[in-house]
């Protein structure tokens, strides 16, 4: 199975540490939204689309994608996202966008990870050493269980 990997990883790098323990568990392709070009996707059995949680929301750059993805009916994808909470809730989002495009959300992972945006800067972040190794291990095991689908 061919996997991509595409996300935004803007202030701390949580979601870039998630992706690349998500990307080497199963030889995946993974490239950030600014580099990704449109057309390649057809290649892929499977598509992760992720971010940090910005205001409730995955980063306005996935967003953006999305939006300018064409209908790509019963394409496989799914949604990760780090957060000072780690709530998987913030990815119903990016799923319903991605649905309405046509796709086939297959799954949504999520968690913690050091914040310090917003208000949080002012007490100095939450989710202090986060993502850490168990994090990196639930991230691994579930895109396996994806790609076992």
């Amino acid at each position: 199975m061919k996997v991509l990997l595409i996300y935004s990883s803007i202030h701390h790098g949580n979601t870039e540490k998630i992706v690349r323990a998500m990307g080497e568990s199963i030889n995946a392709d993974i490239i950030e939204t600014r580099n990704l070009k449109i057309n390649t996707l057809n290649e892929y059995d499977l598509i992760g689309f992720g971010s940090g949680i910005y205001y409730g929301k995955l980063h306005k750059n996935i967003l953006e994608l999305i939006d300018k993805l064409p209908t790509l009916s019963n394409k496989k994808v799914f949604v990760f996202s780090t957060s000072g909470q780690g709530k998987v809730k913030y990815n119903d989002f990016v799923e319903q966008k991605l649905k309405e495009k046509g796709f086939n959300v297959v799954g949504s992972f999520a968690c913690k990870g050091y914040d310090t945006f917003g208000p949080f800067k002012l007490i100095g972040g939450i989710a202090k050493g986060r993502p850490n190794d168990k994090d990196f291990q639930n991230a691994k095991d579930f895109a396996k269980k994806l790609i076992s689908l």
